[in-house]
């Protein structure tokens, strides 16, 4: 069964990296674990937090790749203990966040249990440009459309 895309009218030029990005949230992980908050802290500004208690900064990291924050965690098991009751395993994870385009990690910290990733999106310029409009009797003498 063929799947029709969101973006394939002829208004919406150089969108297929937004459907790229859908694609990549709808495999996402359902696995609700770690828990996790997404706060907006400033205008610019967003931080997410995820409970990783157990977890020491050697066993966590994060990455950005093409656009997602990746967040993984792997801890090693500890085979000095002999558990009587084990209700706190020591677990592995991945959780990704798909970022829009311009967000950047400005930094990340492990605190009492929680790591905080703090994300800002810098403010967009607006940009206005004009684009010269040539005649067909100039096009001959000049360089192609595009060209450098």
């Amino acid at each position: 069964m063929s799947r029709v895309s969101l973006f394939n009218s002829p208004l919406l030029l150089g969108f297929d990296h937004f459907e790229r990005a859908l694609d990549r949230v709808s495999k996402v992980s359902a696995d609700g674990y770690p828990p996790y908050n997404v706060e907006q802290v400033g205008e610019n500004a967003l931080r997410i937090t995820l409970a990783v208690a157990g977890f020491q900064m050697s066993d966590l990291s994060i990455t950005v790749e093409d656009n997602q924050l990746v967040v993984r965690g792997r801890q090693a098991d500890d085979t000095q203990r002999v558990y009587l009751h084990r209700g706190i395993a020591a677990r592995q994870f991945q959780r990704s966040f798909v970022l829009a385009e311009g967000i950047e990690v400005s930094g990340a910290l492990l605190d009492n249990g929680l790591l905080h990733i703090d994300l800002v999106r810098p403010e967009a310029e607006g940009r206005v440009r004009n684009v010269e409009i040539r005649s067909s009797s100039n096009a001959a003498k000049r360089a192609p459309v595009g060209s450098g």
